[in-house]
């Protein structure tokens, strides 16, 4: 039986496609509307494409977290380049599979067993959830939504929430670049208010990176404090432009602006 979406909760079991079409917010759109403008995020909700890059990543998940292979096709092609491998592939899609090359999911399984060989991060899947929905409001009746990767509330060393992210690099000193680039730091804050809104459990937020060429290195890093604040702001004014946008139905691209200055470097060097 299909769980279905009420508007606030915990859901087990609700189909992928179905959570991301719901109309809330998630920590996506947070990102989008705190990097990008209003007419980004609206045209990204009303147009959801499905990206290849991404299977290596969504395999990954399946294999790492559930331990689950049967959505996955790997096809014995070099590239995707002969007709009939882009056939075999869109074949797949078709079915609701993740198709990837033969060498992709060798290197899925090689990351799999890295991270099943990292204590902590051994320790960190063991226990809890994966891919559960939440549901629930802001305090300015925003709708808002999240899915952990992995949520434990019973973890002996407290509640936690795993994220799994394959990286060029799982080296602890570079990741706070990382995260800011690629909204991490609004990402865990997100996480962490829905969990608290929707069960009471205040959990820890801990990043699992592992390296997607040889040797798989993995690294299990968390945010700081700071980070967290700065996090927790931008998705603030991303939530009161999103209600904004919706009370007035327009969804505006980049402001008009100044003249433009040169940076710094191009005067110096003129």
């Amino acid at each position: 039986m299909t769980a279905t979406i009420a508007e606030t909760g915990l859901i087990d079991g609700l189909p992928n496609h179905e959570y991301h079409s719901h109309d809330s917010l998630s920590a996506t759109g947070l990102k989008i509307l705190a990097t990008q403008t209003p007419a980004h995020y609206r045209h990204r909700m009303d147009n959801p494409e499905h990206k290849g890059i991404f299977d290596v990543g969504t395999a990954t998940h399946s294999l790492v977290l559930e331990d689950d292979h049967s959505k996955i096709r790997a096809l014995d092609f070099a590239d995707w380049r002969t007709k009939a491998a882009r056939e075999e592939r869109d074949a797949a899609y078709a079915e609701g599979m993740v198709p990837l090359l033969e060498k992709d999911y060798l290197v899925v399984k090689a990351m799999r067993d890295s991270v099943a060989a990292h204590p902590v991060a051994r320790l960190a899947l063991t226990g809890g959830k994966a891919e559960q929905s939440l549901f629930w409001q802001h305090d300015t009746g925003a709708a808002l939504r999240c899915r952990p990767d992995k949520l434990d509330l019973e973890s002996p060393i407290g509640p936690i929430v795993a994220d799994l992210k394959t990286a060029a690099s799982a080296d602890p000193r570079k990741f706070g670049k990382t995260a800011f680039d690629l909204g991490y730091h609004q990402q865990d804050p997100h996480y962490r208010d829905g969990i608290h809104a929707v069960t009471g459990a205040r959990p820890d937020f801990l990043f699992i990176l592992v390296e997607k060429q040889p040797p798989y290195l993995v690294s299990v890093v968390e945010l700081d404090a700071e980070a967290l604040d700065l996090g927790r702001a931008a998705n603030t004014r991303s939530i009161h432009t999103y209600n904004h946008c919706s009370a007035t139905n327009e969804w505006p691209g980049y402001p008009q602006s100044d003249p433009i200055s040169l940076p710094a470097w191009a005067t110096r060097e003129a």
